[in-house]
């Protein structure tokens, strides 16, 4: 009788720690019920909070694929999700996809998998709309912006070495100094270029020069060996490009004259490794 009873005891522990516990993809990251998305929340045209609204290309791109796995836009999550943080945030599975202008990169897939691309960017240069500068080339002896720990200064200096380099912490304080003439350009992704010269503060203000010199692959974010949802989020990006809704997003978010390499763009996912 002892024996039973110890026997019933331990399988209803089992059955609550069960219960209790799941899985890490359905407790922490997805469910039937709810999916947790990792967007930026500061970037213009990409991923940005407002309130309790979230807007970008990234955003809508998620939402999409959202859509096209079973989640409806109420059933969406979405978590701020770092540069710093995101590889630690798909191990640990606190979110279950990362669309946050997620470069694909060699050195990342060794950490965590990637679904897409879903678009690929390139480094270019931000001026005011006045400016009489075209070109890199006419970027000597010019303040340019980008911000501390980017690289994307050294990049341009490879361009022109002549130009006086210039650093801040956010570059929505790149933007202000660009609009107050403190310094005569900026410098990073031509897609976070575009998000702030299509916001509403500095529209009119601004204008994208030159093409853009490096390539950005933006991927989904996935944890590492996640083929099964790879393949969903590729199936569901080529449907989103081939409806016209992925050029629809492109526009709306960055503007309809926004310059992108056509011959890159809209890109076709990748196989799933």
């Amino acid at each position: 009788m002892k024996r039973a009873i110890a026997t019933a005891g331990v399988a209803a522990l089992t059955l609550g720690l069960t219960a209790c516990g799941g899985s890490d993809d359905k407790s922490s990251s997805g469910s039937g019920d709810k999916i947790k998305i990792g967007i930026k929340y500061d970037q213009p045209g990409l991923g940005l909070k407002a309130r309790s609204d979230y807007k970008g290309l990234d955003v809508d791109v998620a939402k999409y694929v959202a859509k096209e796995m079973g989640y409806g836009e109420d059933k969406i999550d979405f978590v701020e999700s770092p540069s710093k943080q995101r590889e630690k945030m798909l191990e640990a599975g606190t979110v279950k996809m990362i669309f946050a202008t997620y470069s694909i990169t060699d050195k990342r897939k060794q950490q965590v998998s990637f679904g897409g691309p879903y678009f690929v960017a390139g480094q270019s240069v931000l001026t005011k709309a006045d400016s009489d500068i075209k070109s890199v080339k006419d970027l000597a002896g010019k303040k340019v912006c980008s911000v501390t720990g980017s690289t994307s200064v050294d990049n341009l200096k490879k361009q022109q070495p002549n130009l006086v380099p210039q650093q801040y912490d956010k570059y929505s304080e790149c933007a202000d100094a660009l609009a107050s003439g403190a310094i005569d350009a900026m410098t990073t992704d031509n897609t976070i270029l575009a998000g702030y010269a299509n916001q509403d503060a500095y529209k009119g203000k601004f204008k994208l020069v030159g093409d853009a010199f490096t390539e950005e692959k933006y991927g989904v974010g996935l944890k590492k060996g996640d083929k099964d949802t790879c393949e969903k989020v590729n199936k569901a990006i080529t449907k989103m490009v081939d409806s016209g809704e992925w050029k629809k997003a492109v526009e709306s978010n960055l503007g309809a004259d926004f310059r992108y390499d056509t011959k890159l763009n809209p890109p076709k996912p990748a196989a799933c490794s």
